[in-house]
């Protein structure tokens, strides 16, 4: 009864939001309207953690994943642009699946922010690094997700994505709204920032993946997780 009630209680919760954002954009009110999409575009995800019902276990490694990312970004913190967040996302989706790398890239950009300062671009960079988790969980149960080529696709697409994402909003809080023209010069002014992200998760994945997908494998292996 408890888990049904969760569950009406998010979709009630969600169905509320659409309605209240769908009031800011009617008013023009762009500036919260685009934050609270980002953040309802990542409440399904969240819905359907709760629909899984995860074990005791499940959640311990997500949680561990999730610390690594944090406490990864925040020992990097002197390095902008050279951190390794979208790595450890990218290998909790390669372990252990779409959804757990979605919750593992939303959780740490909500959580490391504690240190780094809430605000607005907390919900783009929850939907950023849970997007770049999802589509690395897409390839977990395939052979090529271990394959170099692929590996470093993704961490390229890391680094392009969250900045891409993230400018949406550096573009609205500049301008009010989303102008193209705008976003098009924050996209080319932050291009040093993108290419050192996406060189720096290549790199991180380099050395990240064999030791964390080992130890994955194991658990998985062990206690048959995410099955």
């Amino acid at each position: 009864m408890t888990n049904a009630r969760t569950r009406v209680f998010l979709l009630a919760f969600g169905g509320v939001l659409v309605l209240f954002d769908a009031f800011l954009w009617f008013r023009g009110q762009y500036r919260l309207a685009f934050p609270l999409l980002a953040f309802l575009l990542t409440l399904p995800a969240l819905i359907a953690f709760e629909w899984r019902r995860s074990g005791a276990r499940e959640l311990a490694a997500i949680a561990v994943m999730t610390g690594i990312s944090v406490i990864g970004r925040v020992i990097f913190a002197p390095l902008p642009g050279f951190k390794p967040v979208s790595a450890v996302v990218i290998l909790t989706g390669l372990s252990f699946g779409p959804l757990a790398g979605f919750i593992t890239g939303a959780a740490t950009a909500l959580l490391s922010n504690f240190f780094f300062g809430q605000g607005p671009w907390t919900a783009f960079q929850m939907l950023a690094w849970g997007t770049v988790g999802l589509l690395a969980g897409l390839f977990s149960r395939t052979r090529l997700r271990k394959n170099p080529v692929v590996l470093g696709l993704l961490g390229v697409i890391g680094g392009v994505l969250f900045s891409a994402l993230t400018d949406l909003w550096t573009t609205v809080a500049a301008t009010g709204t989303l102008l193209p023209a705008a976003y098009l010069t924050f996209l080319i002014s932050g291009l040093p920032f993108t290419v050192l992200y996406a060189v720096s998760n290549v790199l991180f994945l380099v050395i990240l993946t064999r030791p964390i997908l080992r130890k994955t494998d194991r658990l998985k292996q062990k206690y048959g997780l995410f099955t």
